[in-house]
């Protein structure tokens, strides 16, 4: 993947130079256009070749070994000396040029000076040199950032592979005890747990790979969950999942709302020996708010807040919509409240 990425780097750098140098062309062409009158068409083009052809070579030993070698490794006073040499060298050949072509080929200016002309080059190839500097770190703190990103998507997903391997032990675990418990009651039940255990089980590998994936997929993984929940549960607690608006063009990061519902189960529902609830709400209109709540024993202590599965949550929110989420905890002594908006 690091090549491809490398690839894709290479490509767009050499496209945003390609882009600027036209420009540049472009701007010298349409400032010396009094040439073609004056000189002829092709001393106008030989004039606009020998410039950017020279302000290139200059751009490009810059960039590609004085600033690797010199001025990245410190060593500051061999660079600015060799950046000096290579500009006198340019105004050498570009001022004498210049010189050649107004003072000998344009019949007007035979009395153009040196001296002005050698100003003139100075100021125009610093001020281009200049932007050939600021373009390349431009694009280099960009694609450092751009890379950054990268990095840190791969390392939530590595950390959500690790929750879907931390989920899938104990949940297996307490559902296949379940349905060992229904078979030996030859309850009706059983084949509904295996079909709800199968659908869960192939999200989990399979269905969320991608960054994203559709807000109807998610639920479906929620309500199975909630389901194989409540029969382990028994009738012991109420247990709830409401949906409101158009869930078909939302697409959310997958198992964005199962830390939330998993620790309610394991520090609130779990833990409560009568009247437990859980009521989760999901809203979509411009945003999609989630509402999580589910009560506590008297005597327990606040458990919610750590975890991998919310640390993970909190840094996907934070890298896939900056700016764009609230996400509050009210963690009282009998409640535990979440509420999550994301806008879209």
């Amino acid at each position: 993947m690091s090549s491809t990425i490398n690839k894709n780097l290479v490509t767009r750098r050499r496209y945003f130079y390609a882009v600027y140098w036209v420009m540049v062309t472009l701007i010298f062409l349409y400032d010396r256009t009094y040439l073609i009158q004056k000189a002829g068409l092709p001393n106008f083009f030989i004039c606009a070749v020998v410039r950017v052809s020279l302000l290139i070579a200059l751009a490009w030993i810059n960039i590609r070994w004085l600033i690797p070698h010199y001025l990245l490794r410190g060593r500051y006073a061999g660079y600015f000396l060799l950046v000096l040499i290579l500009v006198l060298g340019y105004l050498v050949i570009q001022s004498f040029y210049d010189f050649y072509l107004f003072g000998y080929v344009l019949g007007p200016n035979r009395n153009v000076r040196l001296s002005t002309s050698l100003i003139y080059n100075f100021t125009h190839t610093s001020l281009y040199l200049l932007l050939t500097i600021a373009l390349k770190f431009t694009m280099d703190w960009y694609e450092q950032k751009k890379l950054l990103q990268e990095m840190q998507v791969d390392k939530l997903k590595a950390e959500v592979n690790y929750l879907r391997s931390q989920i899938n032990p104990h949940f297996l675990f307490n559902a296949l005890n379940n349905l060992y418990a229904l078979t030996l009651k030859k309850s009706d039940e059983a084949p509904e747990v295996v079909l709800k255990l199968a659908e869960l089980m192939e999200y989990m590998l399979y269905e969320s790979e991608e960054v994203f994936v559709p807000l109807e997929k998610e639920i479906s993984y929620l309500n199975n969950y909630l389901e194989l929940e409540r029969i382990r549960q028994g009738n012991n607690a109420d247990i709830r999942l409401t949906v409101k608006g158009d869930t078909e063009k939302c697409r959310i990061p997958p198992f964005l709302v199962f830390p939330l519902v998993e620790n309610a189960f394991k520090h609130g529902v779990s833990r409560v020996a009568y009247n437990a609830y859980l009521f989760i709400h999901i809203s979509i209109t411009e945003a999609i708010e989630i509402c999580i709540e589910n009560n506590k024993s008297n005597n327990q202590q606040s458990v919610h807040s750590g975890g991998i599965g919310l640390s993970n949550l909190r840094k996907r929110l934070e890298l896939l919509f900056p700016g764009k989420y609230v996400l509050e905890i009210n963690d009282t002594a009998d409640k535990y409240q979440v509420y999550l908006k994301i806008i879209l």
